[in-house]
């Protein structure tokens, strides 16, 4: 069993080399493959299948709420992009150009889209002409193309799939309670379903999103103190209906500008859900989001009555909504138990002729190995009670990794000290002046993550420049 377990792990320790442990995940739970086109990957099946359970809670949430699904073109022309001055600079330097069509250069260049925000302006200004046609809720699910230097699987890659939100409303109050409903979905979304704790707050001008007034962000911390950027929702006040000239009658027949959010969610969140609860055998997924929630693998397969009575328990928990899957091939036991411990499936069931003889079987989750001998007329209620015992026990494991690696700080000497000793999260005050955050950045390393929803009071003044602090800011280096 031990040569077995070999075979299929593989794993660099995250201890030694972090990085390439997760790049031996990624590869060995077989979820990517590389493409020939440099910083784009193939997602394989078992990704995709966990990006599926992904877009569908959260496409039922976002229905849930009033939001319809849509789908816009990839291509933007050259001209549309340039309409909202801070939101092509802000992305200039990532964007792919179409020049050619065929053997003809065209006559304007055609942008292969990095987010959508101009196309659902320009659409947004045909069809939205009075109060009654507003609020608009869409939202698509796409790919988009960044042309990113450094890139990583999940993490950073030249294209990447994800949902885009983008709605209109006829006030600033609807559309500001629209960028905080979605990013408490997000937040939601994470802890509940991902076993992944955050910390909810606002970007500073600096990191907000390009073109918005406000952007919102929760921020999740990996095993190695990391921080990332999970989930952001924007509010963009009127700029963006300015410039597309999105304008609406009002209920006294006047001309007004709709006010508009975008939020998104990516495939990045796989990366997340790895480097929050992986270990050094592979993934360790979440029940709530895992495509296989139970393994089972029969032991001595070969003998009478094993398979079968291993079909039987499948279908009994079928029917209880149990997504599983029962491994009946040829490999040995032990092949088994560390491949589906690769893959992070949360549950195992043993059942062999012993077993049988017993009227039990062998269950064993995912994050601690802990076994549990249950009766087989028990598994319908044992299963789900135990899926939700590793739910709750990953939550409590991510949430103790969180608290116990944010550090508080009053000077920018102690940042230094815990940005260069501690990995983790840094909190402390901020006059929110530009100088200051850029200050603490070239001399920490970390750049602002969020200037939180709950506040502490640290200090009186800000550890840069000893004027009177305005913000409690979260500091820390992300992915």
């Amino acid at each position: 069993m031990a040569n077995d377990r070999k075979l299929v792990r593989e794993i660099t320790p995250m201890d030694e080399d972090f990085a390439q442990w997760y790049t031996d995940i990624v590869k060995k739970a077989e979820l990517i493959d590389y493409s020939s086109v440099r910083g784009c990957v193939i997602m394989r099946p078992y990704a995709y299948a966990i990006w599926e359970a992904i877009q569908k809670n959260l496409d039922q949430r976002f229905k849930e709420t009033g939001h319809e699904n849509v789908a816009m073109p990839l291509f933007i022309p050259e001209s549309l992009l340039q309409k909202e001055k801070d939101h092509v600079e802000g992305f200039a330097p990532e964007v792919a150009w179409v020049t050619h069509g065929g053997n003809e250069k065209l006559e304007e260049r055609l942008c292969v889209r990095p987010t959508s925000e101009t196309l659902f302006c320009e659409h947004y200004a045909k069809i939205v002409k009075s109060w009654r046609d507003l609020p608009k809720l869409y939202n698509q699910w796409c790919s988009v193309v960044r042309w990113e230097k450094t890139t990583r699987p999940f993490l950073r890659s030249r294209e990447f799939w994800w949902q885009e939100g983008h709605t209109v409303h006829a006030t600033e109050e609807e559309a500001r309670a629209e960028t905080l409903q979605m990013l408490h979905i997000y937040a939601d979304f994470a802890e509940n379903v991902l076993a992944i704790p955050v910390i909810r707050g606002r970007k500073t001008d600096k990191e907000k999103f390009a073109g918005a007034l406000e952007t919102y962000t929760i921020e999740a911390m990996m095993h190695d103190g990391k921080a990332l950027q999970s989930g952001t929702s924007h509010y963009f006040g009127d700029g963006f209906a300015k410039a597309f000239n999105m304008q609406y009658s009002d209920k006294n027949n006047k001309l007004a500008y709709v006010h508009q959010t975008s939020w998104g969610m990516s495939t990045r969140t796989i990366g997340g859900i790895i480097m929050t609860h992986g270990d050094d055998e592979g993934m360790v997924l979440p029940p709530r989001i895992a495509p296989i929630q139970l393994v089972i693998v029969p032991i001595a397969a070969h003998k009478g009555g094993v398979l079968e009575k291993a079909s039987e328990i499948a279908e009994m928990l079928k029917k209880e909504g149990i997504r599983l899957k029962l491994d009946a091939s040829e490999q040995s036991a032990g092949w088994k138990f560390a491949e589906y411990e690769m893959k992070g499936v949360p549950l195992r069931l043993e059942i062999g002729p012993k077993d049988i003889e017993n009227g039990q079987c062998v269950l064993v989750d995912r994050p601690d190995r802990e076994k549990t001998v249950v009766p087989i007329g028990e598994l319908s209620a044992k299963v789900p009670e135990l899926l939700q015992k590793i739910q709750d026990k990953m939550f409590r494991k991510a949430k103790d990794n969180l608290d116990s690696h944010i550090y508080k700080a009053k000077t920018l000497d102690e940042m230094k000290e815990l940005a260069l000793s501690r990995p983790g999260f840094v909190k402390a005050m901020w006059c929110g002046s530009l100088a200051c955050e850029l200050a603490v950045k070239e001399e920490t390393g970390m750049p602002s993550r969020c200037i939180p929803f709950e506040q502490e009071h640290i200090d009186d003044v800000c550890p840069v420049c000893g004027q009177k602090a305005k913000h409690m800011v979260v500091w820390g280096i992300a992915y």
